[in-house]
Parts: structure tokens; sequence; C-alpha cells
């Protein structure tokens, strides 16, 4: 546990110190949009471009890896239709709880990674990012559109488009293609992604809401409790049958309990669904989580 929490809590201080450069509008309030476009389109996929463009991809535990991934966010989907028949939700909620169910914390996740396991663990939060973000995506779209509809276009063009899954793409084509990083362009990239974990989690602090947690409680505390409880355990139950290797069953396991992502709220803004209650899963989400993980990352031994 002690160890857990001393790789953990620089991650969480990064996210409060955040949380108050913003409300102390230092340096300015037009920062934190400049800085997350820069993270996003270029840092981020730095990071994972080279992650796996220099990735050992003959890991015999990768495909159950991917199964267990994939298995997962299928049964927690079913899960969530069933809720939704049962309790008539529209899409504007629907969609809130879709994502804060299933919607994850990059930044917090591979940084989280990065200190429990170093270079080896971030190459699999890589492959992992490969398949979960263009299936949340999908599925996160489709919620907040269900009753209205949406084109398949409209549903895969801004998957295609996402900076991430096309860094994710070309790192592994780069890599079984046998071309590497020559030239520095692995220094080059290296320096970038060193810059993308500390600036992102500065910016999942500064957009927290907490003034945003106060209208419905009940239902803020079981979606995160879904998140943050029963997602981890089917991941540790995914593992477990699937006989993964600790390291592997670790980080499914750390990445279902990861807190929703803050671009849910603009997503959820875009489609018209309901962001005042994704701006509150949000914030109390990542709040809780600070406790959550390393409690969870212990009581379930792996």
């Amino acid at each position: 546990m002690l160890e857990l929490l001393l790789a953990l809590w620089p991650l969480f201080a990064l996210i409060v110190a955040g949380y108050y450069l913003r409300r102390l509008e230092f340096p300015n309030e037009a920062f934190w949009p400049g800085a997350e476009r820069l993270n996003y389109f270029i840092l981020f996929p730095a990071l994972l471009f080279s992650s796996l463009a220099t990735a050992p991809l003959d890991n015999p535990a990768l495909p159950r890896l991917a199964l267990a991934v994939m298995l997962g966010l299928g049964l927690a989907w079913l899960a969530l239709l069933l809720l939704r028949r049962l309790r008539g939700w529209r899409a504007a909620r629907f969609g809130a709880f879709t994502q804060g169910a299933l919607r994850f914390n990059t930044y917090l996740g591979l940084a989280a990674v990065a200190s429990l396991f170093g270079q080896e663990g971030l190459t699999l939060a890589a492959l992992m990012l490969a398949l979960m973000v263009p299936t949340v995506n999908v599925l996160s779209v489709w919620s907040l559109t269900a009753e209205r509809g949406i084109s398949t276009r409209s549903l895969l063009l801004p998957i295609l488009k996402n900076p991430l899954i096309l860094a994710c793409l070309g790192g592994a084509l780069v890599n079984l293609g046998g071309l590497g990083l020559p030239g520095g362009s692995g220094r080059l990239l290296s320096l970038l992604a060193a810059a993308s974990l500390p600036l992102g989690l500065l910016c999942v602090g500064a957009a927290l809401k907490p003034e945003q947690l106060g209208g419905e409680l009940p239902a803020l505390a079981g979606n995160s409790l879904l998140r943050l409880l029963a997602m981890p355990l089917l991941a540790w139950a995914m593992a477990r049958g699937l006989q993964l290797p600790a390291m592997e069953s670790t980080v499914l396991v750390l990445f279902f309990a990861l807190p929703t992502a803050p671009t849910a709220y603009v997503l959820t803004r875009q489609l018209g669904g309901d962001s005042q209650l994704m701006a509150g899963l949000i914030t109390l989400q990542t709040l809780l989580a600070a406790a959550s993980l390393p409690l969870l990352l212990t009581l379930l031994a792996i």
C-alpha cells in the first residue's frame, strides 16, 4: 500500500495544483485551452507513437490482454443498455452515464503506469489504448445520439481523425516495418513525451468543477461506484479467468479503475447531452480516485 501511495500521490498533487492554478488565474484563463490542445494534438501523440514504435510486440500475453479489454467493455456496455431500459434514460442522460462508466482519464492512467512499471508498462498501456480509445468513443457517440440516429460516416469519421488513434496506428506500422526511430527522432519524441503527462495532469485539475456536485448526488454516486468499483472488479475477474501475468493484470485493472475523461464534457456539450451531470461525474470520480486507486490495487493483490 505504501509503495502504491508513493507512486501515485505526486500524480494527484499535480491535479490539485492544476485546479488551484486555474482558480488563481495563473498564468491566465486563455492558457488552459491552449495547453489542452497542445497536449492532445502533439505531446501526447508523441508519447504513444514513440512507445509503440519501439515496443516488443512478441509478448505472448498480448492476445489475452486484448481479449480481456474487449470482453470487459462489451459486458459493461450490455449492462448499461439493460439499465437504460429499466430506468428509461433519455439519450442526453444515457450518454453522460455511459461516458462516466466507460471512458477513462488517459493522462492519469499513463502517468500511473509509468510510475509503477516504467517504459515496459507504457508499452502495454499504449497497446491497450489502441483498442480502448476507438471502442469507447464509438459507444459514447452512439449513446448520446441514440434517439435521433447518426450515420456510420458521422460516427466513424471523428474516430479516424483522432490524434491518439493515429499515433497508435503510426507507431505500430513503424514498428512492424522495422523502421525504428533514426537520426535523433527518438530523442525528439522522448522530449515531447516527457512534457505530456505532467501538463496533462495539470489540465485535468484545471477542468474540475466542484460547483457541479450539488444537484444529483445519488446519480453521481451510483455512476462513480460503477466506474471506480464495479469496472475494476470486472477487469480483475477477466485477468484471473484468462490467467494474465501480474503486470498485464495490474495495467488492465488500473485502466478500468480510472476516473472518467475530462474530454467527455466537451463531447457531451457538442452532442446535446446533460453537460452538468457530466461535469459532476468528472469531478466526483477524479476526487474519489485519489483514494480508490491505491486501495483497489492493494486489495486485489495483483
